[in-house]
């Protein structure tokens, strides 16, 4: 097996958004759609199945990825997406926004992207 998912790192994370949002464990798993019992089961150290990671990953708003462990010569050393990608993702993922404004947003992400680009090869 390659990698691992990390469920100390999933339920910690889980834990300090519930407590960020004034939730109960209960709030969390109806809010999410996860049973209680596995949000239990999670605090005593077990896995989540993969719909229920899924779906804990999907309420936190958080990539998958942030909970893997990956081995020695894994993604993690690799070079990650660039960062008008990840910047990309995080903005398209707002719903607070409409589309126009992601994609004015986008826009200027882009053109700041391109004049640095510019500067380093300048420089």
């Amino acid at each position: 097996m390659d990698g691992r998912m990390d469920a100390r790192r999933l339920y910690d994370a889980l834990d300090a958004q519930r407590r960020a949002r004034g939730m109960s464990w209960r709030q969390l798993a109806d809010e999410s759609g996860v049973s209680p019992s596995l949000l239990s089961r999670m605090g005593n150290g077990h896995r989540p199945d993969l719909d229920g990671f899924i779906a804990l990953v999907q309420w936190l708003g958080a990539p998958a990825e942030d909970f893997m462990v990956w081995p020695s010569e894994g993604p993690r050393e690799r070079e990650g997406p660039a960062l008008e990608t990840q910047l990309a993702m995080l903005l398209r993922a707002r719903e607070e926004l409409s589309e126009a404004d992601k994609q004015y947003l986008l826009d200027i992400l882009g053109a700041t992207m391109r004049r640095i680009k510019a500067d380093r090869r300048e420089n």
